[in-house]
């Protein structure tokens, strides 16, 4: 069986990581597709705002119609920084003999040798990178062992720290957010400005 695996901060989820899940699904015919929230990226260390149980509720709420994609609170569980060398290391022993594969944006290759642990990560999983259509890959990382797959991707321009401060400024998160997580967002009052 071939499972991906997305991670990210979720905060909020928005179409950009959907459509990067269903493009990397489609393109290399994965069998199953798994969002994996980070507790705390550790490149990124200001990028959680919401609560974990808020950021896998706008997930759930996203995805929940989609029997394509499933979500694995593995890194919310474990909290503090989420590392993914971890996380692969708790999905291979989930399933030893299923083909593996981590998708990421392809801005991340420059960065990729600065993930912990790497040369393990390249030996448990293989990467699934998203391009533009049409755009030359970008130099790969000289780590042994490191296997890459392209995918052309529908990248769209958007980002959860935009939409949170759409959200701030009482900005319309319509077209950006799937509707479900929108409610949730409203119901709850994420993003609100602070006094």
């Amino acid at each position: 069986m071939k499972i991906g695996f997305l991670g990210g901060s979720f905060d909020p989820v928005h179409f950009g990581h959907l459509m990067a899940a269903q493009d990397a699904f489609e393109q290399h015919k994965l069998d199953r597709l798994v969002l994996v929230p980070a507790a705390q990226a550790p490149l990124k260390p200001n990028d959680v705002q919401s609560s974990a149980e808020g950021r896998l509720a706008m997930l759930r709420a996203a995805v929940e119609w989609d029997k394509r994609f499933e979500i694995s609170d593995v890194e919310l569980q474990r909290g503090g920084v989420s590392y993914t060398v971890d996380s692969a290391r708790h999905f291979r022993a989930l399933y030893p003999n299923d083909e593996l594969y981590w998708v990421i944006g392809g801005d991340q290759l420059p960065q990729l040798h600065l993930w912990k642990d790497i040369t393990a990560l390249a030996k448990l999983v293989e990467f699934i990178f998203l391009e533009r259509p049409g755009f030359p890959v970008k130099a790969r990382p000289d780590i042994p062992g490191l296997r890459l797959h392209r995918c052309d991707g529908h990248l769209l321009a958007i980002n959860s720290t935009e939409l949170r401060e759409r959200t701030r400024q009482g900005l319309s998160l319509d077209y950006f957010v799937p509707h479900k997580a929108i409610v949730y967002i409203r119901e709850n009052g994420l993003y609100r400005a602070t006094a």
